[in-house]
C-alpha cells in the first residue's frame, strides 16, 4: 500500500472557472512549508529518468493522450512501465482511463502550464 498523496497542482476558482497553479513563481516569493512539500513531491515523480520520459510520451502524444500499448517500449519490462505510471499518477502529473483492455494516459489539465508558472523568472 502506498503512502502517496495526490498532488493537488491546480485549484478552480468557481466563478471564473480559470485554473491557477498551485504555488507562486519561485522568483515571487519564498514558498511555504506545504507548498514546498506539494511542489517536491510533483518533481520527485518526474526525477526518475524513466518517469520523465513516459510523461513526455504522453505529453507529446497526437492528441495529448496515449494508450499504454503505445509508449511501454523506454527500456524497462511491462510491470516496470506500470509501476512508474501508476507513480506519475500518485503525484497528480497524469490521468488514466480503461478502455477494454487497454488504459490510455493524458496529462492532468494545466500541469504543463503551472510547471511552467512555477519555474518562470518574474519580470
Amino acid at each position: 500500500m502506498s503512502n502517496a498523496k495526490a498532488l493537488p497542482l491546480l485549484e478552480r476558482e468557481p466563478a471564473a472557472e480559470v485554473a491557477v497553479p498551485c504555488c507562486p513563481p519561485l522568483t515571487e516569493r519564498p514558498l511555504t512549508a506545504d507548498e514546498a512539500e506539494r511542489t517536491a513531491g510533483m518533481f520527485k515523480a518526474l526525477g526518475d529518468p524513466v518517469r520523465l520520459r513516459l510523461f513526455s510520451l504522453v505529453a507529446s502524444h497526437e492528441g495529448g493522450e496515449a494508450c499504454v500499448c503505445d509508449i511501454s517500449d523506454v527500456g524497462v519490462s511491462q510491470p516496470t512501465v506500470s509501476h512508474h505510471l501508476k507513480k506519475l499518477r500518485e503525484a497528480g502529473l497524469l490521468t488514466s482511463e480503461r478502455r477494454g483492455t487497454w488504459v490510455y494516459y493524458r496529462v492532468e489539465p494545466s500541469v504543463v502550464a503551472a510547471m511552467g508558472q512555477m519555474l518562470k523568472i518574474a519580470g
